[in-house]
């Protein structure tokens, strides 16, 4: 242990830092002085860049599936590729979603929280010195290791593929993405722990950005495996939107920040705390996208297309539930500070709030979804080489699909209330594998009579049930919101969503253009189901849109000059678990 030196009396005393400038600037000075986030202000707009760009991100996925269904349609070569881009879905989950952000952002922040501005070596400087190395070494070596076993994993995940050679080229091409991912979430942590938001926010449009292009330039000589090249493209624009940011962080002279009131610990028993903490995060996330995985080996020996239409379907009615649960992941920091200043009602009240609003957003989406999915597969995909039958098989599995929206949005905007607590809890991950065991179990025998559509079943009833659980165990978590009256709310709004849903399919049958007939029944779904609302007895109170993000929980509604006690308080070893990391799936 180094002692602590103490200087000369004669010494000259250091020259003050330079004053930031900016207004960024003045913002971490603020934060420096009062232990307090960058401010109110910054958070909303932070928020607000972030969801801009997670929409564009989307909408750029998108486009992406529209072209590779014009390309390639919906048969052997697209099954091929789907199976290799099961190795990007998993990889951005474990290396920028969720583990590695939970690992590397509250050690920045440590880092961050250590600095003095003295003549002393950087904390942050020396953690990226003795994690980066390393991470790339050991996640390189698990990409080479990808890319040579790529003819025994398309074996295990596909084994009735026609043609498992084309699968296996695009599987070593994806694989390289493992490297490129690790690379992201350790720039997206860095930059996050250090308040900058815009580039990480944008690593799915510039991901979308480089497969497009790809696939534009390389599809003549290539084919489908132009999309595969597209992913690892797409990896290295990713670093490259926040290399040069990181870079600038880690240059720019230390901000004197106080040092806190006790040092972290760097003890064995310190590590396995944290890896307790962030164990049952990783398990939920594997069990969660193990769904894909029992959809696309459940799927290969059907005929040529079938895991090409449980994609289509799948990435069209999940819109609306991303949607949904950016308001859930936008007000979650409130949230969170809640707990941590001891309000437990308030964040009750905040909670419960947002999971009605998410139930609204999607349950409107999914209606619509339902009583117009032929219309928008034909209006998004029907050209080139995505055939009228294309179109039919695909609107099928889509209506079966939106069944489970409510549950992936409730699973997606309840997991947060079990991970904010600071201790290990293991019944989020427990929930989430009885409904795989139970999507696994269904889909048997629903992929032998019904084919995709069985398949798209049991995915729903698995997640539904998923949700159930975790609402049946909210009320003993950190965030005690009233099961009861929550899921009676929830029923009140199903069936809203049911009428509504009726309404839209009667206008999308009667009108002959698609994109009018969509446009006419998404207007009718939201009008049937704000109305059904209005006149039900004992229906939901649904606060508006804007109250919802904006307002304040009651510890939060101070002096600005006084921090909260979540605020001011220092960053201690339990903080991985909670507020940094967004549960729910991105645009991928």
């Amino acid at each position: 242990m180094p002692s602590a030196s103490v200087p000369a009396p004669t010494s000259p005393p250091a020259p003050a830092a330079p004053r930031p400038s900016g207004r960024r600037a003045h913002a971490r000075g603020r934060a420096a002085r009062t232990g307090a986030p960058e401010g109110r202000g910054f958070l909303a707009k932070a928020a607000a860049v972030t969801a801009g760009l997670t929409a564009l991100g989307a909408l750029l996925g998108l486009v992406r599936d529209q072209i590779l269904a014009g390309y390639f349609g919906a048969g052997a070569e697209t099954d091929a590729f789907l199976v290799a881009w099961t190795v990007p879905e998993f990889a951005s989950t474990l290396l920028i979603e969720d583990a590695l952000a939970l690992i590397l952002v509250p050690a920045f922040s440590r880092a961050l929280a250590r600095r003095s501005g003295g003549p002393g070596e950087d904390p942050v400087r020396a953690l990226v010195r003795g994690t980066l190395p390393r991470l790339t070494l050991a996640v390189g070596a698990v990409a080479a290791a990808l890319v040579a076993a790529a003819p025994l994993i398309v074996r295990v995940l596909a084994p009735g593929l026609p043609d498992p050679g084309l699968a296996i080229d695009c599987t070593r091409l994806t694989g390289t993405c493992v490297l490129t991912f690790a690379l992201v979430g350790y720039c997206s942590a860095a930059l996050r722990a250090h308040g900058s938001f815009l580039p990480p926010a944008s690593i799915y449009v510039a991901y979308n950005i480089g497969i497009i292009g790809t696939i534009l330039l390389l599809r003549e000589p290539w084919g489908v495996r132009s999309a595969a090249a597209g992913v690892a493209v797409g990896g290295i624009l990713m670093v490259l939107v926040q290399a040069p940011s990181l870079v600038r962080e880690l240059r720019a002279r230390p901000v004197p920040v106080r040092e806190p009131e006790a040092p972290a610990s760097t003890s064995v028993e310190g590590r396995i705390l944290v890896l307790g903490l962030i164990a049952p995060v990783v398990a939920f996330s594997l069990s969660r996208q193990s769904q894909t995985l029992i959809e696309r080996f459940l799927a290969s020996p059907l005929p040529a297309g079938a895991i090409s239409h449980l994609n289509y379907a799948q990435k069209v009615a999940q819109m609306p539930m991303i949607l949904s649960l950016m308001l859930c992941t936008v007000s979650f920091p409130v949230v969170a500070r809640a707990l941590a200043a001891g309000d437990a009602e308030a964040a009750r009240r905040r909670v419960e709030r947002d999971l009605l609003l998410a139930a609204v957003v999607v349950l409107v989406g999914a209606s619509t979804v339902i009583s117009a999915a032929p219309r928008i597969v034909e209006l998004l995909f029907e050209r080139g080489e995505f055939t009228r039958n294309d179109t039919v098989a695909t609107a099928a599995v889509m209506r079966v699909y939106a069944l489970g929206l409510l549950g992936q949005t409730m699973v997606g905007a309840l997991v947060r209330c079990y991970f904010s607590a600071a201790r290990p809890l293991w019944y989020p991950a427990a929930a989430m594998a009885a409904g795989l065991v139970v999507t696994a179990v269904a889909g048997i025998p629903g992929a032998h009579y019904w084919g995709s559509v069985g398949i798209a079943a049991a995915n729903a009833l698995g997640i539904t049930l998923t949700a159930v659980l975790l609402l049946r165990g909210a009320h003993r978590q950190a965030v005690p919101v009233h099961v009861g009256r929550l899921g009676e709310g929830l029923l009140r709004l199903a069936t809203a969503g049911a009428w509504a849903t009726c309404a839209g399919w009667l206008c999308s049958l009667a009108i002959g253009p698609a994109a009018l007939a969509v446009a006419v029944a998404g207007l009718v779904v939201a009008g049937v189901f704000v109305l059904f609302l209005a006149c039900a007895p004992r229906a939901p109170e649904i606060p508006p849109l804007t109250r919802s993000v904006f307002r304040r929980t009651s510890h939060a509604r101070r002096h600005r000059a006084e921090p909260s006690a979540a605020e001011a308080s220092p960053v201690d070893e339990a903080s991985p678990v909670g507020g940094d990391v967004p549960l729910d799936r991105g645009p991928r």
